[in-house]
């Protein structure tokens, strides 16, 4: 017996999917390290970490196998990510990026799925642009504690956004006013307060997503999510945007506005990306042509958003 069989349910061809997988990982604070380990768990085979930050004390009551002895040595997030997903899965490959995401397109690019645990809205707004002209499914989390008089309400959500669909803007995950507020503050998305569980329960419904965007198990095919968290009820509902929005295009960024906007055919194509990446193993630069985009095009699956299923 594997260490898979017991998820043979999600396709007979499922383990392969999963090993041949890539998975983009932007911020691997509360949210992000607990998505890394469960993609580990689920037999991802391919793991892109990117996050500058280093462990520090703040961070050890949410980040998941973060020790206090990492915040000592000032260990760097993607190093704590990847020994997590080494321990689970030795020979998984694993691309360390510490550094700002906007330092790591090269790698990101060759990303079938790129899950984010961003607290900016500007870093939201750009990362969706930047998946959407890659042709790349993205699912973002995001957490709030508010104070509502004396009594707090914990509140999150998890979009799944790709090309075609509607993106964070539509949801209203991403709006003028908040973009206004952060930009008064200098870009600072502030110090927002977070605790576990929730940042668990986020990640699991992230990772849920991720399996029924990539696996044949579920029904129906999905593009397109809002699933939004209620922490005091410790419930979890299809947002009403969904339907609301229905099948309608984008209308922030058109299907057209695909590739590489810094493309120069006068550059050369096989030069190394500039951004102090370590790899355990080295990868084609045809890894861009990805795997999940491959495989829905040879099985001829058009993709619906969630309402339809």
């Amino acid at each position: 017996m594997s260490r898979l069989d017991r998820q043979s349910f999600l396709g007979a061809d499922s383990d392969r999917i999963l090993h041949d997988l890539t998975v983009g990982y932007v911020g691997l604070g509360g949210g992000g390290s607990h998505v890394a380990q469960q993609a580990a768990h689920l037999g991802v085979g391919g793991h892109v970490l990117v996050d500058g930050d280093i462990v520090e004390d703040t961070n050890l009551n949410r980040l998941v196998n973060g020790t206090a002895k990492d915040a000592k040595d000032k260990r760097l997030k993607v190093d704590v990510a990847a020994r997590t997903i080494k321990a689970v899965n030795p020979s998984a490959r694993v691309k360390k990026c510490p550094v700002p995401w906007q330092q790591a397109l090269e790698e990101l690019k060759g990303c079938d799925v790129i899950i984010g645990g961003l607290d900016s809205v500007v870093a939201k707004d750009d990362l969706d642009r930047f998946c959407r002209r890659h042709l790349i499914p993205y699912i973002d989390m995001g957490m709030d504690v508010h104070d509502t008089g004396g009594q707090y309400l914990i509140a999150g959500q998890v979009v799944l956004s790709s090309p075609g669909c509607p993106c964070l803007r539509c949801f209203g995950v991403v709006t003028e006013d908040g973009l206004a507020q952060e930009a008064k503050r200098y870009g600072a998305a502030g110090s927002r307060p977070q605790v576990v569980w929730p940042n668990g329960v986020l990640a699991s419904l992230a990772i849920g997503l991720l399996t029924q965007l990539v696996t044949p198990w579920h029904r129906g095919n999905v593009s397109s999510a809002y699933l939004e968290y209620d922490g005091n009820k410790n419930t979890v509902r299809c947002s009403p945007r969904v339907a609301m929005l229905g099948d309608r295009p984008c209308p922030h960024m058109s299907e057209l506005e695909t590739g590489d906007a810094r493309f120069d055919i006068r550059e050369d194509p096989k030069r190394k990306p500039s951004s102090p990446v370590a790899a355990d193993e080295a990868t084609d630069g045809a890894a861009a042509q990805s795997a999940t985009r491959r495989l829905l095009r040879k099985l001829g699956i058009r993709l619906r958003p969630a309402s339809e299923t």
